[in-house]
């Protein structure tokens, strides 16, 4: 398998968690007849340590299958949600070629709903390192169509607050990746992830955090924004379809201005509602990342062909679901789920 940089077409992730899925996945790039090009390589450096593999496991995995499908279509091989300088090095020499990185520890979330006093305060904490802000203040952004950005003092400082930190964390990743990859003489490319939070991302805090990123000399492939509705792993959006149409067109459009990227769709396993809206607002430069599905199929066929196996796992994951459920947004509880001991 060779993987390479993907650029601004249109992508799809397949997320096989297990290493057995994706005979599967280039079965279904096949049977698509679409210009979409395919990472079949792709697990974030949690999952993997939850499931026991390592970056070259990841990539040999899906090498094997791909090799011997005889799939010769580009593809490129992503190391998903990076948060420090040893995840690059790591998956930099696996091969990875797309990198997700990934500074939510270092976002404040409680700045959505922080006084502007405290706010206030946690700029003055924050000092030098958010300075460059303050430019922006008073701006006012037009977009194409009839859209404008107002950068009035408190959203600035409110953004200031809530990705400050976390804006330095990602040039400073991005910058290991290109010196990192340029060392190995491999070809690289960057996604920013910016998803893992409670509330949507604002057009205002796409802007700055984009602004910034170019400021800093950070080329972005893509963007993931927190976008309006709910994205659990394998089942359908859940929320205000013409709000997240309407807000991802406006995203869409920042993403025209200050790159361009594509938008890219996280937990985006069955999404399939929106999968239209999302190719038409970003004209085809859009990824899609999933992991769910497949996930989910290899415990349906658990369920169906060992049911002593299927109940040892429904048992581990009532054990771990109070752990693992902080990481993803779910709304699942133990409640709903069914007692191992009546499973049949």
């Amino acid at each position: 398998m060779q993987t390479t940089t993907l650029g601004l077409t249109p992508s799809f992730g397949f997320g096989d968690r297990t290493g057995l899925a994706t005979p599967g996945h280039i079965a279904a790039m096949r049977s698509t007849g679409t210009s979409i090009a395919p990472i079949f390589a792709q697990q974030s450096i949690r999952e993997m340590s939850r499931t026991s593999r390592t970056p070259a496991q990841v990539m040999a995995d899906a090498a094997r299958a791909v090799d011997a499908s005889g799939y010769c279509n580009e593809t490129g091989a992503d190391a998903d949600h990076l948060k420090t300088e040893a995840d690059i090095e790591s998956t930099v020499s696996a091969g990875f070629t797309f990198f997700t990185l990934d500074p939510s520890g270092d976002v404040d979330a409680d700045a959505d709903s922080d006084s502007n006093a405290v706010l206030m305060e946690k700029v003055v904490q924050l000092g030098e390192s958010v300075r460059w802000m303050d430019r922006f203040i008073g701006t006012r952004v037009k977009l194409a169509g009839n859209t404008s950005i107002e950068l009035d003092e408190m959203s600035c400082r409110r953004a200031a607050v809530k990705y400050g930190r976390a804006i330095d964390t990602a040039c400073r990743l991005a910058d290991c990746v290109s010196r990192t990859a340029r060392a190995a003489n491999r070809p690289y490319e960057i996604e920013l992830s910016i998803d893992e939070t409670p509330h949507p991302t604002s057009l205002a805090e796409h802007w700055l955090i984009a602004s910034r990123c170019r400021e800093k000399g950070v080329t972005l492939i893509s963007l993931a924004p927190r976008f309006v509705g709910e994205f659990e792993k394998g089942i359908d959006f859940k929320g205000n379809r013409e709000a997240f149409v309407t807000s991802l067109v406006d995203h869409a459009r920042i993403a025209d201005e200050l790159g361009p990227y594509k938008l890219s769709l996280h937990s985006g396993s069955d999404k399939l509602s929106i999968y239209g809206p999302l190719a038409r607002a970003t004209q085809g430069r859009f990824h899609v990342k999933t992991a769910g599905t497949s996930y989910l199929e290899a415990l349906r066929v658990a369920a169906r062909e060992d049911a002593s196996l299927f109940r040892e796992i429904l048992i581990a994951s009532r054990l771990r679901y109070s752990t693992d459920k902080l990481t993803y947004h779910v709304s699942a509880t133990l409640d709903s789920a069914p007692d191992p001991t009546e499973t049949t």
